[in-house]
This record gives C-alpha cells, structure tokens and sequence, in this order.
C-alpha cells in the first residue's frame, strides 16, 4: 500500500517534490529541542491548497497519518511523525496574495517566511508592518499563528492568533474551507460578525485541519523608534514597573529579560519599553511621559534607566530581536529549548522565581523574560534552557528542566505555550472534563480516521 501512496503523492506534486530517502526523513524526524525523534515514511513538498487538498483525500482515503511542518521552529516537537506516514512540508508555499492597504491587512499562504513577508512590506509598503516573533526569519506565518504566537506589536495588537481575519484550512476529507469575512465576501478583513470558526483551527497543533491561506493584520510602521530599559533587582519591584508603563499606553513592544551573561547583566531585571514616532518632537514627548510614568520609582531608586549610548540601542530595536538566538547557542552543540508559558501578568514574581530555581535546580544554562500581551492582560514568559545535544546527560537535564517548569507553570496558574506532548498531557489532565470531553469529539467529528497529527492533543 506504502509504494501505491507514494506514487499518488508524486502523480500530485511531481516526483521531486516526494522523498523517502534516508537522509530526508532523519531531516524531518526532530527540530532544535528536547524531543526523540520520529521518522515520517515519506516527505511531501505541495504547492498549492488543492494539492493539499489531494494529498489529505489520499492520506484519508488509506487512513494513513499526516503531519504538517513550517519551518520546523516550534522547538516542541510537534511536526514530529509519531506515527510515521506523510510529512507535509508547507515551504513552497510561500506567495503573497494581496495586500489592502487602507484596511491594513495581507493575505499570504501559510508557508511563506516572516522574513520574506516583512522584506515585502519594507520594499513596497514601507509605512506598514506585520507583528514579527523573535524567532529566526525562516519561522513561517501559518505556523507562528497556529500556535497562538506572540511578536513585536504584542502589546498592541495581543498574540498573533488575535491579529488573523481569515484562514482558509484543509480538512482531514480534503474539503477546503474558509473562517472569517472570506468566507462571505471578497475581503479578509475581519472574523466578525460571523461564528469564529478559526478557533477551531488555531491552538490545535494541525489535528482538525490544516491551514494553506491567512489574512493578517498590518499596522502603521513608524519611521522612528526609540527604546527605554528600566532595570532594578526585586520581581515585586518590576511588576510594579509593568503595571506603571503599560498604564501609558504608548508602547508597540514591551519586554521584560533576565541574563546571567553577560556579566554586567547578572542580578538585574530588566524592562525593555520600544515605541514609535513620526517626528523627533513625538518622540521625545513619548520619552517625557514615560520617565514621569516612573519618576516615584526612580526617587525611591528602586529603579532607574539603563544608559544606552545609540549604537547601543540597534540590539534592542532589531525586529526580528537576536539575543535569544545568540543565547541558544551558547552550550554549542545545537540544542535549545524553552517552556513559553501564558501567565497573568501579577504572576509575574512567582514565574520569576520558579524559573531561578528550577534553573540552579537542574543545572542548565538558562534564560527568562516575558513579553507583555495586550495591554498587560497576560504575558507570554520564557524559560529558555540551552544544551549540547552532543552531551546526552546535558539533554537529560534540559528535558527534565523543562517537564519540571511545564508542571510547576500549571500549578501556579499558568498554561505552557506551544506544548510538548508531555506538557499537553499535563495540561489535559488539569483542564476542566467537560471543556476536554468537546476537544475530543470535535477532533473526532473533523477527523473521523484519526489521521491527522496523531499523537498531539491526547490523553
């Protein structure tokens, strides 16, 4: 049945674009973090939604299992083929459809990069821009909204998830439907007023459908832009930081980051606070309002601003950011991995402190921050652990960090961010049964054969 599937696949996409070989399939067996590996049977490179289209009709009609994969950056394993099968590779599609300018929105295929789309903006639309995550340009637009992502205009515009207006998804039968005013109209501009039918795609890590189109909200890119950095040493102090700087509401991007290296950062929190301007005067009256927004915590000196000379700036104002990605790096080897939890943001002392603790705990190179999330409803804050996957007891003590974190997040109220399957299990086990129980059936009523993802989202 194996050699008939592979040969539908290549009489779909050309025999280019199907591969078994070895080399392949340990390629697409794993990514950067902590998970084994598993091995699909066969790749597949589709170039359109009707090509996915005929590969899910086929997969399903043989009910053989598929797995979906952007860029393969999620870090949590979640393209891994866990139950062999087909491994759908979205990167071939990659075009930009339309850009509406007044409405500001973009509607792409899933497969394109942030990278080529924020070059595309640059180039012909230089006064828009899309949310960019601090993930590598590679990272691909359909997979970073799928996973509920988060990026450089967060505090405006909440998870990326929150900036789609449409998606057009592929469903396990091979059906193509649409979510959102696309469904209705010939504009994607919004999922109102219709019933959002993108939820049941979105969070699902690819086990309802898979998603080949996405409209995405643009917002006015400034032509200048400066950064703050607040800096003190007591977590209660910085959630008071938080509290005062998002009250202003003059923020695109607020981050929060705690470093042992280098050295001249250990011990400190700190509070990047990025905003943008039309003009010098703009900027320096944003400037103005958030020193006063601070100033009885400065008199106090419980707190104060980093000097930053304006070379000394670019680090901070590079979107997409580079620090985390200098930070996976540095146990060499090539592995990295980080528990990217959703907490309210008044937890943030106790995910602070968490985090220390089960970083001393393990011994693991160890990175933490948090991104505010519009307007500081919630935060997304990382656990960012580094190790050489060289070093099989350095993994164990990354994977064990990790599952310790994922656990000790859920206990304190939080919910783990693009979980791994270990973690999935653990949120199952906490989430209300009656809220499971419609997960289940509505996965079964998608994907009556089982064939999509399978593996992911199960007790």
């Amino acid at each position: 049945m194996m050699q008939e599937l592979i040969q539908g696949l290549k009489d779909i996409v050309g025999g280019e674009y199907v591969s078994t070989h070895l080399e392949d399939r340990f390629f697409y067996s794993r990514d950067g973090g902590t998970m084994e590996s598993f091995e699909p049977d066969v790749v597949v490179l589709p170039q359109d939604s009707n090509q996915v289209s005929k590969i899910l009709s086929l997969a399903n009609k043989n009910k053989v299992p598929v797995y979906c994969m952007g860029a393969g950056l999620t870090l949590s394993g979640l393209h891994r083929a866990i139950s062999g099968g087909i491994l759908i590779d979205m990167k071939r599609m990659d075009k930009i459809i339309e850009v509406n300018e007044r409405s500001r929105y973009v509607v792409v295929e899933a497969g394109i990069s942030q990278g080529k789309l924020q070059a595309y903006l640059k180039k012909n639309y230089p006064h828009l821009k899309h949310s960019m995550p601090d993930a590598p340009p590679a990272a691909t637009i359909g997979g970073n909204v799928a996973i509920h992502g988060s990026g450089h205009l967060s505090f405006l515009g909440g998870f990326h998830s929150d900036m789609v207006t449409g998606l057009e998804v592929v469903l396990a039968d091979g059906r193509i439907i649409r979510t959102g005013s696309c469904s209705v109209s010939n504009y994607w501009f919004a999922k109102a007023p219709l019933p959002d039918l993108s939820g049941l795609f979105l969070g699902w890590f690819a086990t309802t459908g898979i998603i080949t189109k996405v409209g995405l909200k643009l917002y006015p890119a400034h032509p200048l832009s400066d950064v703050r950095v607040l800096i003190c040493e007591d977590p209660k102090i910085m959630e008071e930081i938080i509290f005062k700087v998002t009250d202003l509401n003059i923020a695109e991007d607020i981050i929060t980051w705690m470093t042992p290296k280098p050295d001249w950062a250990r011990g400190f929190l700190h509070c990047n606070v990025i905003y943008g301007a039309k003009t010098k005067d703009e900027l320096i009256f944003k400037r103005d309002l958030l020193f006063e927004q601070v100033r009885d915590l400065i008199d106090k000196k419980v707190t104060g601003f980093l000097p930053l000379l304006p070379f000394m700036k670019k680090r901070f104002l590079d979107v997409p950011g580079k620090d985390l990605v200098r930070f996976a790096d540095v146990r060499k080897g090539g592995g990295f991995e980080y528990v990217g939890a959703m907490i309210p943001t008044n937890l943030f002392s106790d995910a602070y402190k968490l985090g220390l603790d089960i970083a001393q705990k393990h011994k693991v190179a160890y990175s933490l921050g948090s991104r505010i999330i519009g307007n500081s409803h919630s935060m997304m804050f990382f656990y960012a652990y580094a190790f050489n996957r060289a070093d099989l007891a350095d993994v164990k003590n990354a994977q064990n960090a990790l599952y310790e974190t994922n656990k000790k997040v859920i206990d304190i109220g939080g919910i783990p961010w693009k979980a791994e399957i270990p973690a999935q299990k653990e949120i199952l086990k906490k989430m209300d049964k009656n809220t499971k129980g419609l997960i289940f059936e509505l996965k079964k009523l998608l994907d009556p054969n089982h064939i999509m993802s399978p593996g992911n989202l199960e007790e």
